[in-house]
C-alpha cells in the first residue's frame, strides 16, 4: 500500500470551483467531545471522543490524528478494537547528539519534528489502524466512527486550571479551568484533526460539579442533572462547520449575564465581578452594529458568550462563537484609561468571529489574509469609534513599530511559498526559526507578522478603494454562509476556507484592478522601504528640486518602484504632486505655484481648506515653501528621513492638520533647540483643539529641549507656569485645584506634564529643587473626593515623576550609602514611595497600578546608587499569588539587577521560575523579559556565562517547554540573544577538533566547529521524516515486531534495561546507549524492521581494532572533566537516567548511589530483582572506567557523538553489534500486560495488541 497522504482526497467538486486538496486520506464531517469527569484537585479530565470519518481513498489502512499529552486508553473503529501508535517527536527535540548546542542544529530538528506530526501535511501524533475486517467497508467509501478514550493528568498546555489555594469547595475558592495556546493548540485536551482546514460540525458535552457552568461552542442545548443531583451535564451543539483548533471550553463557578440589548450574547465572569461585567460590556452591541453594517451581513454564529477569567494565556482569544478574556480587562465607570483598551479587545474579538473563526484558512502560508481582514475592518471600527486622528496615530504607531522590526531582524513574510526544502529556498535564512509552520515563529515575529498583515490590507484598500474591499468580505461571508449551510454536503465546506489566490481572485472580479505589483512588493517578499530626502529650491525657474535616495542594501529593506504622494504647503495653499519612483532617477522637479510675496497680507489656505494668519517673518524670503510631506498618506510600508529647515517644522507643527505631520515635527524639533522650537511647543500644549497625543508628545520634547538650552533658558522652568495656569487654583498657585476629570483631553495632559517636567535638569545635571518641590506638592495636596473617576492612574505617574527626577548619587570619598546618610531630596522621594506602598496595602487602587509605580521608582533609586542594591524586595513581590501586574514589574526589576550586578544566584531564580511558575502569561514575560534586558549577549564576555547555563536553557527548550509553543520559542529566542547561532563560545572546544571515523580508521574535523551550513544540511538526516513510524506495518510478516513496538515501555526505560543487558565485562561501546536513547520511535522501529530479524555476523576484529585506536588517543587526550558532570555517570548515560517526561520522575539522579535507587523504581514492575542486580553490577563492575578517569569515557563518547551524527549512513555497521545482546533483553523488558500506555507521548500500548 502506498504512504497515506501520496494521494490526496479529491474532492467530488464543481468544475470551476476552486476547491480545496485535502491532505488527508478522508473527510471529517462530525465529532463528538465528551468529558464526564473533570477533577480540579488532582487537575484531571477523563473522557472520549468520537470521530466520523468518509475515507476517501479505496486502501485506507492507516489513520492518523493530532493528540498530545493526553493519555489514550483504546481506540475502536466501528466498534471493533483497533490498534495504534502514539509517538511525538516534539517532546525532545534533538536526542541523537546530547553534546551538540548549535541553534542551527536545533532549528531545523524542531522544524522536522513539527512538519512530522503537522496536520496540515496529513501527519499526526497518533497513527491508528484499521482493522483488517473493515478493509472491505472502506473500499467502498463508507463510513467509519473512530470511538477514542482518554484521560489528561496536570496538563502543562492547552487546558489551564486555576485553583486557588484557599477555604471552601472549588465553586467556593473559585477554582475554573480554561482552553488556551498559541494557534491550532486544540490536541493538547483532546484528539482531533487539529487543522485550521478540516472543518466539521460538533456535539460538545461536559459533565461537572453542580456548582459549575461549562461554556463552549454553539448553542446550549440542555443541562440534565444526574440523579443525585450533584452533577450536571452541559450538552452544546455547533451545527456550523468549523475547525477544531477553534474549539474551546471554559469551567467555573461563573456568574452569568444576559446582554441586555443582544439576548443572544452571554457574558460570564468570576464570582462577585457581575457589577464590572455590566460596564463592561455594556458596549459590546454597538461594536455588532458596526460589524454588521460595514460587512452588510449578520453576525454568523446563532449566539456570542464572553468569558472573563483569570491567569489567561493571552488578553483575547476567539474561538468559534465564543471569546476567552482576562479578566484583568473588566473595570468600573470610574476607570478612564483601561475603558478604550479594554473596547479594543472587545472588537478585535469581535473582528475575528467573522475572519478567523466562521472563515477558516486553507493553510500556514494563507494566515496573513485572515489576519490582515480582521485588523483590517477593527481598525475602520476605531477610526468610528475613537476618530480619524486616533486612527491615524495607530496607523502611525504599528508602521513604526514593523519598520523597526523589520530592520532589526531582517524582515516578515506574509505568504511563504515553500519549494522543495533545499536550503536556497528557505524564504527567511536571516531568522534563527523556521517560518514553514506557526509553532516554530518567535512570539514577536508572530505579533509583528499580525500587524504587517492589517497595514498592507490598508495598502490594497488604497489602491482599489474601500467600497470595493467592503464587497470583497462580503463575498467572501455570504460564499461561507451558504456553504455553511450545506448539512450533508460536506464537499461544499472548503468555501470556508480563505486562500491568498481566492482571496485575490475575488479583489480582481469585485474591482477589476489588478494589484498583482502591490501583493509580489508587500506580500510575496519581505522588507520595508528606506527613503531619505532633501530639497533646493530653484528661484530662478520656480522649482522644487526634490532628492529622493533609498537604501536598499541593508537586511530588512526593499527596493521600491512605483508612484510616491508628495505634499507641498505653499503660500497659495497644499499642493500634492505623485513622482514615479524609478529605478535610478534620484532628482524630481516640482514647478511651485506661488511667487513669493511677503508684502500682500492675505490668509493662507491649509490642505483641510481652512485658510489661517501666519507670522511669515521666520520664513526664507526667497521661496514659497512652507513645508514639505513625503508620502503623508503612508501608502508605502516606509521610514522616512527627510531634512528640511527648523522654520518648516515649525510651521508643520503648528498649522498642519494632520496628526501623523505633527508627530513627525515634534521628533524633529528635538534636533533644533532653539526658542523658536520652545515657543511652537508651547502653543500647541496651550491648543485646547490639539489632539491629546500631539500635545503629551510635545510635553516630552520641550523638556528635551529645555536641556539643551539649559545656559540660555529664561524664566521659570519649562511647563510650570502652564501647568499652574491649566490646572492650579488662581489664588495659591501652588496647590492643585481638586481633581476634576470630566475633559478626558486635559486629563491626560495633566498626567503627563509633571512626568516630563521631572526630566527637566539644571546646569550640574540635577533636577531643579524647584520642579521637585512642585511634584511633591502636587502629591501632598491631591484632593479626589469630589471627581467622578478614580485618580489611580494620575497618582502612579506622580510616582514615576518622582523616579525621573532621580539622578546619580555623587558619593563622597567612597562612604557607602545607608539610609542614615540619604541626599534629603531622596530621603523625600523615598518617604511619598513608602507611603505610597503602604496605603496600597490598605486600599489597593485599580490593577494596583501604584504598586507598580513604586517598585519602579525603587529600581531607579537602586541604579543611581541612593540605596542600596538589592533584589530581595522584587522577588517578594514577583512571587506567585500577587496580581500579574505587580510580578512582572517587579520581575522586571530583578532581571535588571541580574544584568547590572551579574548576578548569578538571581539568574537562577528567574529560570527556575520560567520552569515552574504555575501562570503561562509570566513564564513566556520572564524568557521575553531576558531577550530585551540580557544579562550578556553572544559578543561580549560574562561570568554569568557556563557550560550548566547552556545545558539548561537547552534542556528548557529541547524538552521542557513541550506543552507551550509560545515558551519554546522564547526560549529559543533567549539563546540566540545569549549565545547566537553556532556553539556557544563558552563550550569547551569539540575535543581539538577531531572526530575519529572508526569504519575508515581515520580522523575528520569537527562538524560542530565547521560553520553552520553543514549543521543545516543534516537536517534531512536527523529528524524523523513522516512516514518513519509506519515503516514497520509495511508486510503483514512483520506485525508481530510492531506489537513489540508498541508494547515496549518508555525508551529511557529501554536505554537503561538494555545498558543492563550488555555483558558487563566489556567496556561500554561507545555510542551503544546513544543510539537506543532515541526517543522517536523512527529509529527504533527501523532498527527493528529494516531487514529480517537474522541480522548478519560482524567481523569483530574491526571493531576490536577501532576501539584500540580510541583508548590509544584518549590517552593522549587527557583532559579534566567538563564542570557540570557528575563524576560518576559516563555522560551518556545521562539521557538515559533523566526521563524528562515519565511522569513521577522524581528529581534526576546525580550521584552514584541515588543511581541504584531510582533505576528499579522505573523499571516495570515484574522484573525488579534481575534488573537491579544487574545494575548494581553495573555501577559497581566498571567504576574504573567512570571515576578515575572521567574525562576518558566523556571523550569517547564525544567523538561518537559527532561520528554518528556525520556518518549517520553507515549507522547499520554499529546495530548489527548491539542486537546480539538485545534479544533476551528485550522479552525481559517488556511491561507486564496490565499497564497503561504511560502518558506524555511513549509509544502507549494499545488493547488488541496486548497479546
Amino acid at each position: 500500500m502506498p504512504p497515506t497522504g501520496s494521494d490526496p482526497a479529491r474532492m467530488n467538486r464543481k468544475k470551476g470551483d476552486k476547491g480545496f486538496e485535502s491532505p488527508r486520506p478522508y473527510k471529517l464531517t462530525h465529532q463528538v467531545v465528551c468529558i464526564n469527569n473533570i477533577n480540579f484537585q488532582r487537575k484531571s479530565v477523563v473522557g472520549f471522543v468520537e470521530l466520523t470519518i468518509f475515507p476517501t481513498v479505496a486502501n485506507l489502512n492507516r489513520i492518523k490524528l493530532n493528540s498530545k499529552q493526553c493519555r489514550i486508553y483504546r481506540v475502536r473503529i466501528n466498534d471493533l478494537e483497533a490498534a495504534f501508535i502514539y509517538n511525538d517527536p516534539t517532546l525532545e527535540v534533538c536526542h541523537s547528539e546530547s553534546k551538540q548546542r548549535n541553534l542551527n542544529y536545533f532549528s531545523n530538528a524542531y522544524a522536522a519534528a513539527v512538519s512530522a506530526v503537522d496536520p496540515d501535511a496529513g501527519n499526526g501524533e497518533l497513527c491508528i489502524k484499521v482493522p483488517s475486517e473493515l478493509w472491505k467497508h472502506v473500499d467502498e467509501l463508507k463510513v467509519l466512527k473512530i470511538h477514542i478514550n482518554f484521560s489528561l493528568d496536570q496538563p502543562k498546555g492547552g487546558l489551564h486550571f486555576v485553583v486557588p489555594s484557599v477555604e471552601g469547595s472549588m465553586a467556593e475558592r473559585g477554582a475554573h479551568v480554561f482552553s488556551c495556546g498559541y494557534q491550532n493548540s486544540t490536541r493538547f485536551w483532546f484528539p482531533c484533526v487539529d487543522s485550521y482546514s478540516e472543518l466539521c460540525t460538533w456535539k460538545l458535552e461536559f459533565t461537572v460539579d453542580a456548582a459549575m457552568v461549562a461554556v463552549s461552542n454553539g448553542d446550549l442545548v440542555e443541562t440534565v442533572y444526574t440523579h443525585d443531583m450533584r452533577k450536571k451535564t452541559f450538552h452544546y451543539m455547533l451545527a456550523i462547520p468549523t475547525s477544531a483548533s477553534n474549539i474551546s471550553l471554559a469551567i467555573g463557578p461563573f456568574e452569568i449575564l444576559v446582554d441586555p440589548y443582544m439576548h443572544e450574547v452571554t457574558h460570564f465572569c468570576l464570582p462577585q465581578l457581575l457589577p464590572l461585567l455590566k460596564h463592561t460590556t455594556s458596549y459590546l452591541h454597538e461594536v455588532f452594529e458596526f460589524y454588521e453594517e460595514i460587512l452588510t451581513c449578520r453576525y454568523p454564529y446563532s449566539c456570542f458568550k464572553t468569558v472573563f477569567i483569570d491567569e489567561a494565556y493571552v488578553e483575547v482569544a476567539a474561538y468559534a462563537s465564543m471569546s476567552i478574556f482576562s479578566t484583568n480587562l473588566l473595570h468600573s465607570a470610574m476607570i478612564i484609561d483601561e475603558t478604550p483598551l479594554t473596547r479594543r479587545c472587545l472588537a478585535q474579538s469581535l473582528a475575528q468571529q467573522f475572519f478567523g473563526c466562521f472563515i477558516s484558512r486553507m493553510s500556514w502560508s494563507d494566515e496573513w489574509v485572515l489576519k490582515g481582514i480582521s485588523g483590517y475592518i477593527y481598525g475602520l471600527w476605531m477610526k468610528k469609534t475613537f476618530g480619524v486622528n486616533e486612527y491615524r496615530h495607530w496607523i502611525k504607531e504599528e508602521l513604526d513599530k514593523i519598520v523597526a522590526y523589520e530592520l532589526k531582524t531582517g524582515g516578515v513574510l506574509l505568504h511563504p511559498i515553500f519549494g522543495g526544502g533545499k536550503e536556497k529556498d528557505n524564504p527567511a535564512s536571516h531568522l534563527h526559526f523556521s517560518i514553514k509552520h506557526p509553532h516554530t515563529l518567535s512570539w514577536e515575529y508572530y505579533t509583528m507578522f499580525q500587524c504587517k498583515a492589517h497595514l498592507v490590507m490598508r495598502l490594497i484598500e488604497n489602491r482599489i478603494s474601500m467600497e470595493f474591499m467592503l464587497q470583497v468580505f462580503n463575498k467572501l461571508l455570504s460564499l461561507a454562509s451558504t456553504a455553511s449551510s450545506q448539512k450533508f454536503q460536506s464537499h461544499m465546506w472548503s468555501q470556508m476556507l480563505v486562500s491568498t489566490s481566492g482571496f485575490l481572485k475575488s479583489i480582481s472580479n469585485v474591482s477589476g484592478k489588478d494589484i498583482q505589483p502591490l501583493i509580489k512588493q508587500w506580500v510575496d517578499q519581505s522588507g520595508v522601504v528606506k527613503f531619505y530626502g532633501s530639497f533646493a529650491f530653484n528661484r530662478k525657474r520656480n522649482v522644487l528640486e526634490l532628492e529622493i535616495k533609498q537604501d536598499y542594501t541593508s537586511p530588512g529593506t526593499q527596493k521600491y518602484v512605483g508612484p510616491l504622494k508628495v505634499t507641498v504647503q505653499e503660500l497659495d495653499g497644499s499642493f500634492n504632486h505623485t513622482l514615479q519612483i524609478e529605478e535610478n532617477s534620484l532628482k524630481h522637479d516640482i514647478p511651485c505655484h506661488s511667487k513669493s510675496r511677503r508684502n500682500k497680507k492675505k490668509k493662507i489656505p491649509l490642505m483641510n481648506g481652512e485658510e489661517v494668519d501666519m507670522d511669515l517673518s521666520a520664513m526664507d524670503a526667497d521661496s514659497p515653501l512652507l513645508w514639505i510631506r513625503i508620502d503623508p498618506d503612508m501608502a508605502v510600508l516606509r521610514k522616512v528621513e527627510f531634512e528640511q529647515a527648523d522654520f518648516m517644522w515649525q510651521y508643520q507643527l503648528r498649522y498642519e492638520r494632520d496628526v501623523v505631520a505633527q508627530q513627525e515635527a515634534i521628533s524633529a524639533l528635538e534636533k533644533f533647540p532653539t526658542p523658536a522650537s520652545r515657543l511652537a511647543l508651547t502653543d500647541i500644549l496651550e491648543q485646547e483643539q490639539c489632539f491629546y497625543r500631539v500635545r503629551m508628545s510635545a510635553c516630552f520634547c520641550l523638556a528635551k529641549i529645555a536641556n539643551s538650552m539649559v545656559s540660555t533658558w529664561t524664566g521659570p522652568p519649562a511647563m510650570k507656569s502652564l501647568f499652574t495656569r491649566m490646572f492650579c487654583c488662581k489664588t495659591c498657585p501652588n496647590i492643585v485645584k481638586t481633581n476634576n476629570f470630566m475633559s478626558f483631553q486635559s486629563y491626560f495632559l495633566q498626567k503627563t506634564m509633571p512626568v516630563a517636567m521631572a526630566l527637566l535638569r539644571d546646569v550640574h545635571n540635577l533636577c531643579p529643587k524647584e520642579v521637585l518641590t512642585f511634584i511633591l506638592d502636587l502629591i501632598k495636596y491631591n484632593d479626589n473626593r469630589k471627581n467622578k473617576f478614580s485618580d489611580n492612574y494620575y497618582r502612579a505617574e506622580m510616582i514615576d515623576a518622582l523616579a525621573n527626577s532621580v539622578t546619580p548619587a555623587v558619593s563622597v570619598n567612597n562612604e557607602v550609602r545607608t539610609l542614615d546618610n540619604l541626599n534629603p531630596d531622596v530621603r523625600l522621594i523615598l518617604e511619598e514611595i513608602t507611603r505610597f506602598l503602604n496605603m496600597e496595602k490598605l486600599l489597593p487602587s485599580y490593577r494596583h497600578t501604584i504598586t507598580v509605580s513604586c517598585l519602579r521608582a525603587i529600581r531607579v533609586l537602586q541604579k543611581n546608587g541612593h540605596v542600596p542594591s538589592d533584589p530581595s524586595l522584587f522577588k517578594s513581590y514577583a512571587e506567585y499569588g500577587h496580581f500579574v501586574d505587580i510580578r512582572i514589574a517587579a520581575l522586571e526589576a530583578v532581571v535588571d539587577y541580574t544584568k547590572v550586578d551579574r548576578s548569578y544566584e538571581e539568574l537562577q531564580w528567574l529560570l527556575n521560575m520560567i520552569q515552574n511558575d504555575p501562570v503561562p502569561y509570566v513564564r513566556h514575560k520572564i524568557l521575553n523579559m531576558l531577550t530585551k534586558n540580557p544579562p550578556f549577549t553572544k559578543s561580549m564576555e560574562s561570568p554569568l556565562c557556563n557550560e550548566a547555563l547552556v545545558d539548561q536553557l537547552w534542556k528548557l527548550m529541547n524538552s521542557g517547554a513541550a506543552h507551550d509553543w509560545r515558551l519554546r520559542c522564547g526560549a529559543v529566542d533567549l539563546y540566540v540573544t545569549l549565545f547566537g547561532l553556532s556553539r556557544p563560545s563558552c563550550l569547551p572546544l569539540p575535543e581539538l577538533g577531531l572526530v575519529l571515523n572508526l569504519k575508515e580508521k581515520k580522523a575528520v574535523l569537527n562538524p560542530t566547529i565547521i560553520p553552520e551550513a553543514i549543521a543545516g544540511n543534516q537536517e534531512a538526516a536527523v529528524n524523523p521524516s513522516s512516514h518513519a513510524q509506519l515503516v514497520g506495518f509495511q508486510n503483514p510478516e512483520d506485525d508481530h515486531l510492531a506489537k513489540e513496538a508498541s508494547c515496549n515501555m518508555s525508551a529511557h526505560q529501554q536505554g537503561v534495561k538494555r545498558k543492563a543487558d550488555t555483558p558487563l565485562g566489556s567496556p561500554l561501546e561507545p555510542g551503544q546507549i546513544l543510539e537506543k536513547n532515541e526517543d522517536s520511535s523512527k529509529v527504533r522501529l527501523k532498527i527493528r524492521f529494516s531487514s529480517s530479524q537474522d541480522e548478519e555476523e560482524i567481523d569483530m576484529d574491526t571493531v576490536h581494532d577501532s576501539q584500540a585506536f580510541i583508548s590509544h588517543h584518549l590517552n593522549m587526550l587527557e583532559r579534566p572533566s567538563t564542570p557540570g558532570l557528575s563524576k560518576y555517570r559516563p555522560a551518556n548515560s545521562r539521557s538515559a537516567l533523566m526521563p524528562q517526561h515519565s511522569a513521577g520522575c522524581d528529581g534526576t539522579p546525580t550521584t552514584k548511589p541515588q543511581w541504584n535507587m531510582e533505576l528499579p523504581r522505573k523499571g516495570a514492575g515484574k522484573e525488579q530483582p534481575p534488573l537491579e542486580m544487574s545494575l548494581h553490577a553495573a555501577a559497581a563492575a566498571p567504576l574504573s572506567a567512570f571515576s578515575k578517569e572521567p574525562a576518558a569515557p566523556k571523550h569517547g563518547d564525544h567523538h561518537h557523538h559527532h561520528h554518528h551524527e556525520h556518518k549517520k549512513k553507515k549507522k547499520k555497521h554499529k546495530h548489527k553489534h548491539k542486537h546480539k545482546h538485545k534479544r533476551d533483553g528485550r522479552e525481559r523488558g517488556r511491561a507486564p500486560p496490565g499497564l497503561p500506555g504511560p502518558a506524555g507521548g511513549r509509544p502507549a500500548r494499545s488493547p488488541s495488541l496486548s497479546d
